[in-house]
């Protein structure tokens, strides 16, 4: 599903200023399971994150997803890869607070010229499945931190991904709206998808297929 062949990303010309913030990474993200990247603030697991989900372009190597390299598409066709088959979900949520919660969940959808009412249709179906439905018309700032990620993994998935990337989804919320996310997370490993998450929620290692551990740009065990 997801392929590293020895990707390495470096900020900066070589010398004393250059900076190498993944180093010959190769790795593997099996669709149908959950992949959790774990290491110290500062290894290199959100470059990595960003190099899978085409936010970044490696200095070396190649990131294959759903079988096509990414450096080979061309910048438009980057972004639209991008929004028809990987789904974001961050910390800090990231809703857009002049949009309602379908709104929000309905802009991948739109973007890829679905209109509503197809749009709302499939807005309130994610909304249903994640405990969101009776929010659907409210403001992001009326929801309260757990409400507000499953929002953002609605909208994430929205489009249907192949691929689930979540960066500390669990991070800003208290325990029992983090197990929330984490047992939502390992549902959609479960219909199929490839999800990576990054985290230092130890509590997602009892769910995790896999666990990746990350120190200085490099992975250093499995």
């Amino acid at each position: 599903m997801v392929r590293l062949e020895h990707v390495g990303l470096r900020f900066g010309d070589r010398g004393e200023t250059a900076v190498q913030a993944v180093a010959d990474v190769s790795l593997e993200v099996p669709r149908g399971a959950l992949t959790l990247v774990m290491g110290p603030s500062g290894s290199g697991k959100t470059t990595l994150l960003s190099l899978i989900g085409g936010l970044l372009a490696p200095t070396a190597g190649e990131v294959y997803v759903d079988g096509v390299a990414l450096g080979q598409l061309s910048q438009p066709a980057l972004t639209a890869f991008r929004l028809a088959r990987i789904g974001f979900v961050f910390q800090t949520f990231r809703l857009l607070a002049a949009l309602s919660v379908s709104e929000n969940i309905e802009l991948p959808l739109n973007l890829r010229g679905v209109r509503r009412p197809a749009s709302r249709v499939r807005a309130r179906e994610l909304a249903s499945q994640l405990g969101v439905s009776h929010r659907l018309d409210f403001r992001p700032r009326a929801l309260s931190g757990g409400e507000q990620q499953r929002v953002a993994l609605a909208r994430a998935l929205a489009n249907d991904p192949v691929l689930l990337l979540a960066d500390e989804p669990t991070g800003s919320l208290d325990s029992q709206a983090g197990q929330q996310i984490i047992e939502l997370l390992h549902a959609a490993a479960r219909e199929g998808k490839a999800v990576l998450v990054l985290s230092h929620d130890a509590r997602l290692g009892e769910y995790a297929d896999t666990i990746v551990r990350m120190q200085d740009g490099r992975i250093m065990g499995t």
